[in-house]
This record gives C-alpha cells, sequence and structure tokens, in this order.
C-alpha cells in the first residue's frame, strides 16, 4: 500500500507547515508539555484564533461552522505538521474535539450560532462533565440528577476528573432524568453555563504537582430546557458522539518513546545492558505495530468510512509503554531518579514528568480493562460481559 501523498495532499501540507513556521517555534526534543506556564492559556487562545484565521482550525467542518470544508485527510495532515511545533493545543482539545461536535449534532440553530464560532475562534472553552465518584468506566451508572421544574431543569450532584474545568466557560453535563428505568435510558444532556450560581469547581493537586483535573459540585443549578442537548431520556444516544471522539482524541500519549530513553540511554553508557535492550526492543516493534495500525486507520478516513472499534488499541499500547519507558528511565539515573526538579535531573526530568501523567492516561477515556472488552467483544468477536443489571430500572439497582 501507498502511504506517500497524494499531489494535491502534498501540496496543502506544505502550506501548512508554512503557516506553521511562521507562528510557531519548532518542539524540542523530548518536550512534553508547556501547560505549567503561567501565560498557557493566553498563549492557547491566541494561537486558536490564529489558526481560525488562517482557516486551519477544525479543518473538516464546514464553512458555514468557520471550518474550511476540507477533507478527513487534511486534518490529519495538519495534527501531523502542527505536532512538529510548539503548539498550545491542550484547553481546546476537549471542547472542539468532543463538546462542540455535540452541540452540533444535536442543538439548536441558536445553539450552533452562539456557540460554534466563539469556540473555534478560542474566545471561550468547553470541559466534559461526565464521570462521578461511583461512575467513571461506567458512565450510565451516574447520579448527578435533573428534576424538571417548568421551563428549566434543577441540577444536584457531583462529577470528578474534569479536565479543565477550572478555566472552562461551558461544558456539555450528564446527568439522570429518570430512575425508573435502566440505566442507559433515563439519562439527558444539557449545556452548563460554568460560572453560574451553584457551580462549585474544585481544582485536584496531583502527583506530578499539576492542577488539571477537578472536582464539580452542582447546588441547586437551574439550566433552561432551551438548552437540552436531544430529548430527555436519550441522553446516552448523544453521550456516545461525545465518547467515540473522546477515544479517538486520546488514543496518542504525549510524552517520550523509544527514540527519547534510547538516546539517553546512549549518554548514559548503558546501551550495553541485555536487559535493556530487549525492553527496546519490544518498544520499538510495539510502536512500529502501532503506527501501521494508524494507517488502517487512515486508509478508512481517506475512504470515507468511519474507523471502529479498533482505535482502542493505540490508547492501550501507548498508556502502558509511556509508563514502562519513564519507569525504566527512572531506574538507569540511579540517584537522580527521585529528583523531578527540572533544572537538578538529567534530561530535564521529561521522564519524571511523564511517570507521573501516565497512569491518568491509562485511565482517561476508558480504563485499559473497559477497552480491553472493547477489543475483545466488537472487534474479537468474543461473548459480552455477563450484566445483572441489564433489565432492572436504576432504582432497583440503587
Amino acid at each position: 500500500m501507498d502511504f506517500n501523498d497524494t499531489a494535491e495532499e502534498a501540496e496543502f501540507r506544505a502550506e501548512a507547515h508554512a503557516f506553521l513556521s511562521q507562528h510557531l517555534k519548532p518542539k524540542t526534543p523530548g518536550a512534553l508539555r508547556s501547560g505549567g506556564r503561567e501565560d498557557f492559556l493566553e498563549r492557547a487562545k491566541a494561537w486558536q484564533k490564529t489558526k481560525a484565521q488562517g482557516g486551519f482550525a477544525q479543518i473538516t467542518w464546514p464553512k458555514e461552522m468557520g471550518g474550511r470544508g476540507g477533507t478527513v485527510m487534511q486534518q490529519v495532515i495538519w495534527g501531523q505538521e502542527e505536532a512538529k511545533f510548539d503548539a498550545p493545543t491542550g484547553p481546546f482539545a476537549i471542547g472542539l474535539g468532543m463538546c462542540v461536535p455535540t452541540v452540533i449534532a444535536f442543538g439548536s440553530d441558536e445553539h450552533k450560532k452562539r456557540y460554534v464560532q466563539k469556540a473555534l475562534m478560542g474566545e471561550e472553552i468547553w470541559c466534559q462533565l461526565f464521570s462521578e465518584p461511583a461512575a467513571g468506566s461506567d458512565v450510565a451508572g451516574l447520579k448527578t440528577k435533573a428534576v424538571k421544574d417548568g421551563d428549566e431543569w434543577v441540577i444536584n450532584g457531583q462529577k470528578v476528573w474534569t479536565s479543565g474545568a477550572h478555566y472552562s466557560d461551558y461544558g456539555i453535563l450528564l446527568v439522570r432524568t429518570d430512575p425508573n428505568v435502566p440505566k442507559h435510558k433515563g439519562l439527558t444532556m444539557f449545556i452548563v453555563d460554568m460560572k453560574q450560581k451553584g457551580v462549585d469547581v474544585r481544582p485536584i493537586h496531583q502527583a506530578s504537582g499539576g492542577k488539571e483535573f477537578n472536582e464539580v459540585y452542582f447546588s441547586d443549578v437551574r439550566i433552561p430546557d432551551s438548552d437540552r442537548l436531544g430529548e430527555p431520556g436519550m441522553g446516552w444516544k448523544v453521550a456516545l458522539v461525545t465518547l467515540m471522539n473522546e477515544r479517538l482524541a486520546v488514543g496518542g500519549s504525549p510524552g517520550p518513546d523509544w527514540k527519547e530513553i534510547m538516546d539517553y540511554a546512549r549518554s548514559a553508557g548503558t546501551m550495553s545492558d541485555q536487559a535493556f535492550r530487549a525492553k527496546l526492543a519490544d518498544w520499538y516493534v510495539a510502536a512500529q505495530g502501532y503506527k501501521l495500525t494508524k494507517f488502517r486507520t487512515q486508509t478508512a478516513l481517506s475512504r470515507g468510512e468511519t474507523p471502529g472499534p479498533e482505535n482502542a488499541i493505540g490508547k492501550i499500547i501507548n498508556a502502558n509503554h509511556l509508563q514502562d519507558i519513564c519507569n525504566s528511565a527512572i531506574e538507569m539515573q540511579d540517584h537522580f531518579g527521585i529528583i523531578a526538579d527540572k533544572d537538578e535531573v538529567p534530561s530535564d526530568a521529561i521522564f519524571q514528568e511523564s511517570f507521573m501523567w501516565a497512569p491518568g492516561l491509562r485511565i482517561a477515556g476508558g480504563t485499559d480493562e473497559i477497552l480491553k472488552n472493547i477489543i475483545a467483544e466488537r472487534v474479537l468477536g468474543l461473548p459480552q460481559d455477563v450484566r445483572v443489571d441489564k433489565d432492572k430500572t436504576f432504582a432497583e439497582m440503587n
């Protein structure tokens, strides 16, 4: 199979690279994330606006939505080229990759007119409010409830692990509106103003030192029925659109790969260690397998097809190998391995920072166990797990 660009794709790649070179610096080898910088959010907003004005934000979106009206392969090419530069994209990944497409799919014309352009231009940031303390992998088991009161819904409950909630303007919120039906049938999706009365966002201090995730509490929060996405009780159908986008979005893993640890091993003089060389070979083979799997996905996209559940494979491989690679590098650093200060440790603590981040990547967008079930059932055709709650109402199970 020929994986080279067509003439049109090569022309677009050159255009994209020229635009990126004009506005950004190339990414430093081994660099992980710049989200800790105080000016990061403003830089991200400025870059998002620059992309939108240049016609490179959400390339596949129709022109009437502010997109380019381009092809999926052009979007893939843009992503490949942007990854080569120090692009502050994080704050908009969830909103433009998951939330706003859900608004476009299920929202009213008023919703689209009000929210889409502002998000595209970097003026407003969105978050996704799904997971709860007792409903992470089993999202449909959530307990945050909404009760109808005239033309409004009154929301009470708690969400957790909400990325970017502390700087988000809006979010999509999945709640329970009917406990007297099976759990997947009693959910409804809403748009919520994250700055309104009754919404309490509490950042979670992470082991890595960051505060990217949040707990969010809802106390008698009122949302107009006009801000509902989809019909009452049909929230699971709406959520599936978001979840499919999420699992595709988190399939890669930021941080060092086999190349970085091989370079470090050479500088540390440990390349002769046979056990390390065997691990390095495993990481290389897995990386090549993932690369070819991505090519299969790109082929499906280029044919206008929708990528299937096999995309879960990439997330499982990348998240686990990131953790394994960083653990090996930390051990290789000996007494320096316990230090996370970027000014004191070899490789600017890239392995330490990534090691702290890797366990979260194995949870975000579906845990390893959930994704293995998806692969087993939907790719390999194995029997489904036994579900004791399948024909029971949510109230009976709680």
